[in-house]
């Protein structure tokens, strides 16, 4: 006589398999993203930055929605904040 097993006992395997993706793909992926808001709202004047095409610069002026940032002498582009990927601490001299 085979054993007829519950719903819940046979769903308890996706529902295990889901929380584990949950705790190992979707918490880590939007905390990174909170990160990347805090640090894009925090952006200050001559914050070293890089942005998702890979430009390093100086921030000289940060406006609501967009920030300018020097790259060379001279030369300064108007970037939306969020084509800054990252904020880069400037290296401690030795």
């Amino acid at each position: 006589m085979p054993t007829e097993q519950s719903g819940l006992s046979m769903m308890m395997p996706m529902i295990l398999i889901f929380a584990i993706f949950y705790v190992l793909v979707f918490r880590p992926q939007k905390k990174e993203q909170q990160d990347k808001k805090k640090m894009r709202e925090t952006l200050k004047k001559n914050d070293q930055v890089v942005t998702v095409g890979g430009l390093h610069g100086t921030v000289v002026l940060v406006k609501e929605k967009t920030v300018v940032v020097r790259v060379d002498d001279n030369v300064k582009i108007e970037f939306d904040k969020e084509a800054v990927a990252s904020c880069v601490s400037p290296k401690a001299e030795i």
